[in-house]
């Protein structure tokens, strides 16, 4: 048997170098935190308020998300209880995503009497 006097590091530099790669890459992703909506236009656009709102999203693979986190409709039925009725709500929906969703996610906030509403879009030029 032949006695090893030094160790070859290279293959395992390599390997280290691919895994953090692969770490700095995917971790961008996750950091961001982006959702694709394609939010529709409307001319009477405001501003984004700056105070603390429940964000609630629905994509256009009518995915549900509360506060960017895919949810179910009774899932955010159960954080929606649990907020103050003075809390403003941001909705994010699709404009391809249908009517008959949109009026569901109305009528869930409405039975927490939760009336400040924003909804986002883009503003037309």
């Amino acid at each position: 048997m032949k006695k090893f006097d030094q160790i070859n590091v290279i293959p395992f530099i390599d390997i280290m170098l691919v895994a953090l790669a692969i770490v700095l890459l995917t971790a961008t992703f996750i950091t961001q935190g982006i959702i694709e909506i394609n939010l529709p236009t409307a001319k009477n656009a405001t501003a984004e308020s700056q105070l603390e709102t429940i964000e609630i999203s629905i994509d256009v693979n009518k995915q549900l998300y509360y506060q960017q986190q895919p949810s179910s409709l009774e899932q955010i039925s159960i954080q929606l209880e649990k907020l103050s009725k003075q809390t403003p709500i941001v909705l994010k929906i699709d404009k391809l995503v249908s009517f008959g969703q949109f009026t569901q996610l109305i009528d869930l906030l409405k039975t927490y009497q939760l009336d400040r509403l924003s909804i986002m879009t883009i503003q037309s030029k």
